[in-house]
């Protein structure tokens, strides 16, 4: 090979180096070496993200039992450990839809990132944890403890920043951190923070483990709570809209199921621990058992006096300018007449037996 061709190839090289670091670094690219999330797959299907929390139950449940009726699913649910990483795949495209923390996905649209939040994942389903052994026991208690949360914007922190001020305690009187839900227990566990509250079933795992104590549950101080939402890009919903619709009727129906009785909350906890979350089932069932209205699956229509509370306590916080109209970051001509809404007609009662996954 000559000189001259040499320097060429090098420059090649260069060139598509440069360019590959750029994308990854600038633009949320992943490079070809680096593994999709948990749950993808090489086929073309719509996909999904989610986390490993009672927040996203609905879309592990809908794609199991359209598997199980059908004999395969009609979207691709992926998994993911924390926000930061399903957002950076949202983001990059990977994923045209995810289940998120519904002020992260106000501060997106805020952004100008074009999606619409197009219904609820749940209602409640989150809870306050301190260590057994703590002097915590009054909300009042938390003053200079540093506390973990899932991501700055999350309605957990929002949750926090409301139950300080109507005690006349500023949030800067704590210590946040951001922390991925799956970590917390062992945080608290070693008492490396003070309290921790996510979605559960973490906040569960420390309470079952016996180091855990509950400080609150988010039905108690924020009723009606509201962690994540569905958000779907809008070309999506323009160049897909079909697909969005049946989504969102699937996860309306898995949430009528799941509230269809004990039974079918069970079930879920069997199916979803072993095959989607990879948990041992005992969580799931003590969270969607102790008590039974500890999460909720029903009236996940978007309602707009629960964003503008939302936005106006993000407002506030410091997360969000909060000026937005209701209808620039969401979509409510998907959601469907809650009243008219059929369960799925599904059993599976060996899921409901508590064996490990």
């Amino acid at each position: 090979m000559t000189l001259l061709r040499t320097v060429i190839l090098l420059g090649v090289i260069w060139v598509l180096a440069i360019s590959a670091l750029h994308a990854r670094m600038n633009l949320n690219a992943k490079m070809p070496w680096e593994a999709l999330p948990a749950g993808a797959s090489t086929e073309k299907k719509f996909r999904v993200g989610f986390i490993p929390v009672t927040c996203h139950l609905t879309c592990p449940v809908t794609d199991f039992i359209n598997k199980s009726i059908e004999g395969e699913g009609f979207y691709d649910p992926l998994k993911f450990q924390g926000f930061p990483e399903l957002k950076e795949a949202f983001l990059a495209g990977y994923m045209p839809a995810t289940f998120i923390l519904a002020p992260l996905a106000m501060k997106l649209r805020e952004e100008g990132v074009p999606l619409k939040i197009v219904y609820l994942g749940h209602r409640d389903g989150t809870a306050m944890m301190v260590h057994k052994d703590s002097s915590i026991f009054r909300i009042e208690d938390l003053k200079g403890k540093t506390i973990a949360i899932p991501n700055r914007f999350s309605n957990q922190y929002l949750l926090i920043f409301k139950a300080l001020r109507e005690r006349g305690i500023s949030i800067k009187e704590v210590n946040i951190v951001e922390m991925p839900p799956p970590d917390m227990p062992a945080a608290l566990y070693s008492k490396a923070v003070d309290a921790v509250t996510s979605g559960e079933p973490f906040m569960a795992q420390t309470e079952l483990d016996g180091y855990g104590r509950i400080l609150y549950l988010t039905k108690d101080v924020w009723p009606n709570f509201i962690s994540c939402v569905l958000a779907v890009k809008e070309d999506a919903i323009k160049n897909d809209r079909a697909m969005v619709q049946r989504l969102v009727d699937g996860i309306s129906k898995s949430g009528k199921w799941l509230e269809g009785g004990m039974d079918h909350r069970l079930q879920a906890a069997g199916f979803v621990a072993r095959q989607y979350y990879h948990q041992h089932p005992r969580l799931l069932r003590y969270v969607l058992s102790k008590p039974p209205d500890r999460v909720k699956y029903t009236n996940l229509t978007l309602r707009k006096k629960d964003f503008d509370e939302i936005q106006g306590l993000a407002r506030d916080a410091g997360t969000l300018k909060g000026v937005m109209p209701f209808e620039e970051y969401c979509d409510t001509s998907f959601v469907p007449d809650d009243s008219v809404v059929v369960p799925y007609d599904f059993s599976k009662p060996d899921e409901a037996l508590e064996t490990a996954p």
